[in-house]
């Protein structure tokens, strides 16, 4: 079996990648940060499906956690290792609570690569009983600066100031990059979430941003809902959403309840890009400690990230038939982790993931 998938993957030449990527005799070198909590497990079921299927893609593994004296060494060798490779796969890193620790790493990965955009796909399975059918929301999260700027300071004792930074450049390019995002992918509407209402010269900013660059997009329908009501409208009637925009804050407490519709964090995928560099990793930026190490977490985000990840590498061979496989996995129902109803393993469900690829190059090969 293995020598068939060989030779048909080798038939076809990956297409030219976005950026100038790190390649070596027509493989691709990624960075992979196998982050806490239940990444590396997770990343460890992409690791072996790409084995499986002889992707050519060799793993940089940049391995540490958020909470380990030498961690904040560990992400500038990571930082590093991505502006070489331009790609990476990432688990979510812990960052320790209380005043006197360091700022998020994953924040300054973000902010040090300039991954201003955070897509998050928040898409109802078919076969997966949830509250709501038909749900088929991208949330573009402005990824670098508003409450996560990280500026605060205590002007007086017990009392905190924190800045929220909203700038015309960024909200501009991250509009800009959700109406493209749109118009390319055939989605007819444009959601901004604000609350410029409290807010007025922020959130206005924002909001005045979006609605300049709405007036270039003239077929793509664009509105404007304030946060609070968002939230709302996405429990009650997630249908009428297709894409959303949103400053920092707002586009994490989104997509979040976007992946709860959706049948919950282990099956919603995402990624962080900018203008040279693409990391891939789940929606949901949960570590579930909970779940560590009980080889129970659903490791179908990491893998539609992955997939995802081979698109943006030009590797559309490999990346269909994975993503086929996902959606037939999951509308079969048969192998159902925890968090989707059922009691089977991280393993069980990477198991059924690679015999679905390899039914669907079986059958493709028979068909040939």
């Amino acid at each position: 079996m293995a020598a068939r998938i060989v030779r048909r993957f080798a038939s076809t030449a990956p297409k030219t990648p976005l950026f100038g990527l790190t390649k070596y005799g027509g493989r691709r070198t990624v960075t992979l940060i196998p982050g806490d909590g239940i990444g590396p497990e997770i990343t460890t079921a992409v690791r072996e499906l790409f084995e499986w299927m002889k992707v050519p893609v060799d793993f940089e593994v940049i391995d540490f956690h958020g909470a380990d004296p030498d961690a904040e060494k560990r992400m500038d060798d990571a930082i590093t290792s991505l502006r070489r490779n331009g790609v990476g796969l990432k688990g979510i890193l812990s960052t320790p609570q209380g005043r006197a620790t360091r700022t998020s790493l994953n924040i300054k990965l973000r902010t040090e690569l300039d991954l201003f955009a955070n897509v998050i796909f928040c898409k109802t399975p078919a076969g997966l009983p949830t509250r709501h059918d038909d749900v088929d929301i991208v949330v573009v999260r402005q990824n670098t600066e508003a409450e996560y700027s990280g500026l605060e300071h205590e002007i007086s004792p017990g009392v905190i100031e924190s800045l929220k930074v909203i700038s015309r450049e960024e909200s501009m390019r991250i509009a800009k990059y959700a109406f493209d995002y749109a118009a390319k992918t055939g989605r007819s509407k444009v959601t901004a979430v604000h609350k410029a209402n409290i807010m007025k010269q922020g959130d206005g900013l924002f909001l005045q941003c979006c609605k300049e660059v709405a007036s270039l997009y003239p077929n793509i329908v664009f509105e404007a809902m304030i946060v609070d009501n968002t939230s709302m409208q996405l429990v009650s009637r997630p249908q009428q959403f297709d894409v959303v925009v949103t400053p920092n804050l707002y586009g994490n407490i989104v997509g979040n309840i976007g992946a709860g519709l959706v049948g919950g964090a282990g099956l919603v995928p995402g990624y962080n890009i900018g203008n040279d560099i693409a990391v891939f990793e789940p929606g949901a930026r949960q570590i579930q400690q909970s779940l560590t190490g009980k080889g129970v977490a659903n490791p179908v985000c990491m893998i539609s990230s992955g997939a995802m990840m081979l698109r943006h590498l030009g590797m559309d061979t490999f990346a269909s038939p994975i993503e086929k496989a996902v959606r037939s996995v999951l509308t079969r129902g048969d192998v159902r982790t925890p968090d989707m109803g059922g009691d089977h393993t991280t393993a069980d469900m990477s198991r059924a993931i690679i015999d679905e690829v390899d039914a669907i190059l079986t059958g493709a090969e028979a068909s040939a």
